[in-house]
């Protein structure tokens, strides 16, 4: 008898319920919450950043905002190199030890300090130097979050082609899925937000209204997409690599006009309907379990160093913990922390389930995800079983089969599925762009229209040039050194390349830049732990602090360094071998190489300030120094 998908992700969820009634509220006796105290949302109320929200509403903006196509991307694409085991594995302990608290200090961190960035508060602990270079490695970390959920959102987008293009979701029977059609729901469910907001704002609507009108609207608009399809391709008649091309532009508009518009038009009432969006997606897939009887076929564990794209080893560490990002912790999470939920956070209490509750949600949108890897059967067919797998595709597919367990129609299961994809997506694009700015404006000082305009265009626009870099599938390079560095940079992160004789094919940029920027998402992580138990540290001087967010701190450090050394040092040996590193470019292990060096810079000066060497700029301390 085969194993089921039932007990394992039963097991899972009480795991996690027991850790949010135990662990969160020990954290919060140790970070001393107080209901009383007067919050950043109510002390610097403008109605524009600053808003007081209500505590399941701003649950659902951050849960959407910080869950986003992380963890459906990272698990899927973990579970097929390595296996479920070791993904699940990690997904659990990582969210309730690492990610948890990581989110939930962070957020606290923020409001203890007039609900500044994290980078204000590494400022106010450690130093002016510390403050600059953290503001520039999160400002890159978000440049290529930008870029890697653009280009995987504009994938689904893809009309259905005749020939090598993107043909769709082809679900048999004639049966094809459009990417124009969920092109056309996902433009429709913009709409929905922002009529919301309008109606809230000017004619007195009630979020439990709104919430009756516009929740099924956007059922609607997943049914209405199919029937008029927004294919670029047959419109335009140009190649699917043009026509997606076209959609990164479009994206990367949308999240210009979505950064700057008041949180109340846009962020918040798409952050409700996108958190009730995530709530659908884990009732489909905990009901779909519980009464499909769906069977665990594919490999538990693939190895310590298992096969890759094209072949590729792969090992297991670093690479699991990096792959693996979003769902298990994510240093991304710290910058939506501190940068718009904290603006928001009614009372200090609302940290363990706004902060804690959300990241443990969101491993169960990694669980469900992973689900969709575990059903799978390898038998060397079907191209969603290999390594390299559009996620989205593989999601999609898996959500379908959990609501056509209640009859639901598969090509509306798979319509919703990427639908929900991209909506988790949009939720990220315009945070990122919105923080991207706010980043700008403090590191150059510029206010008004001008510092708004300028620092969201370079931060949507950078983006774009990565964006129009024709990456190369180096799973099949051609033969020169220089084209084996980027190789290795661009897919296993330092392996060997197979098949040198066969001619290179273009790579979706997603795929191009998934490792480096799964590396400095955790990276980030570690910084902000890192920064984290400084602030802790200079607080309460308790060992608590060295074992709550220490640890977590120096293992995020090691596995995200690890790989960002990886990626690097074919670069490295090909200049100290005086190899022309420029034929067959990718930017990738000079992305890497900045990280590193960035990352290595700022373990320099916390080193620094933890041995008393260098102390916090006396006129820069947070309010949490003066008052704990």
């Amino acid at each position: 008898m085969s194993l089921t998908l039932l007990p394992i992700v039963a097991c899972v969820a009480i795991i996690l319920i027991i850790a949010y009634y135990t662990y969160g509220p020990l954290l919060s006796r140790l970070l001393k919450l107080d209901p009383d105290v007067k919050t950043p949302a109510y002390e610097f109320q403008d109605d524009v950043d600053y808003v007081p929200c209500e505590t399941k509403s701003l649950l659902s903006q951050h849960f959407s905002a910080i869950a986003a196509a992380g963890p459906i991307v990272g698990p899927i694409a973990a579970g097929l190199i390595f296996g479920w085991v070791p993904a699940l594995i990690w997904i659990v302990v990582g969210a309730i030890f690492i990610g948890g608290v990581h989110d939930m200090t962070s957020l606290v961190a923020s409001i203890r300090h007039k609900a500044r960035s994290i980078a204000e508060v590494v400022r106010d602990n450690m130093s002016r130097r510390s403050y600059i270079l953290f503001l520039a490695f999160v400002w890159l970390a978000l440049v290529y979050i930008i870029v890697a959920f653009t280009d995987v959102t504009s994938s689904s987008f893809l009309g259905a082609m005749q020939s090598d293009g993107y043909l769709g979701i082809n679900l048999g029977n004639d049966q094809i899925v459009r990417g124009g059609g969920v092109a056309t729901s996902s433009l429709l469910y913009l709409l929905l937000p922002l009529t919301m907001g309008l109606l809230m704002k000017y004619a007195d609507l009630s979020i439990g209204w709104a919430t009756i009108i516009f929740l099924p609207l956007v059922g609607v608009s997943i049914w209405v997409g199919q029937f008029i399809p927004l294919d670029f391709s047959a419109l335009f008649d140009v190649s699917p690599s043009t026509a997606q091309l076209i959609w990164n532009v479009i994206l990367l508009v949308y999240c210009v006009v979505a950064s700057v518009v008041p949180m109340w038009l846009l962020l918040q009432p798409r952050g409700h309907l996108g958190g009730y969006f995530l709530y659908a997606v884990l009732a489909a897939g905990a009901l779909g379990i519980l009464f499909g009887n769906f069977a665990i076929n594919y490999p538990a564990f693939r190895g310590f160093e298992a096969e890759g794209k094209g072949g590729l080893p792969v090992p297991l560490f670093p690479m699991l913990f990096i792959t693996i990002a979003c769902g298990a912790c994510s240093g991304f999470h710290s910058i939506i922390a501190s940068g718009t939920t904290s603006k928001q956070l009614e009372k200090e209490t609302d940290a363990q389930p706004v902060g804690y509750g959300s990241m443990l949600l969101e491993a169960m949108v990694a669980v469900i995800s992973l689900c969709c890897v575990m059903m799978l059967v390898p038998d060397g067919k079907d191209p969603l079983t290999q390594p390299g797998a559009d996620p989205n595709v593989v999601y999609a597919k898996g959500i379908s089969n959990f609501l056509n367990v209640f009859g639901i129609p598969i090509a509306f299961g798979v319509s919703f599925g990427l639908m929900a994809f991209t909506t988790f997506v949009y939720d990220t694009l315009d945070v990122c762009t919105r923080l991207g700015r706010y980043i700008l404006q403090e590191l150059t000082g510029l206010e008004g229209a001008a510092g708004t305009w300028l620092g969201t265009m370079l931060t949507a626009g950078v983006p774009l040039i990565f964006l129009v870099i024709q990456g190369i599938d180096f799973s099949a390079p051609p033969a020169p050194a220089a084209a084996t560095v980027a190789a290795a940079t661009a897919t296993t992160a330092g392996a060997a390349v197979a098949n040198p004789a066969s001619p290179p094919k273009k790579m979706p940029a997603w795929q191009l830049y998934w490792n480096v920027f799964g590396a400095s998402n955790q990276l980030l992580a570690a910084l902000t732990l890192l920064g984290v138990t400084v602030w802790l540290w200079r607080t309460y001087r308790h060992w608590w602090v060295l074992v709550v967010t220490g640890i977590p701190c120096v293992l995020m450090y090691t596995m995200s360094m690890w790989a960002l050394f990886m990626i690097v040092s074919p670069l490295a040996s090909a200049v100290f071998s005086g190899t022309w590193v420029f034929a067959g470019f990718t930017p990738v292990p000079y992305i890497a190489t900045v990280l590193s060096v960035l990352g290595l810079l700022l373990l320099i000066e916390a080193i620094f300030v933890i041995g008393g060497n260098i102390p916090p700029p006396a006129d820069e301390k947070g309010p949490a120094l003066a008052a704990q």
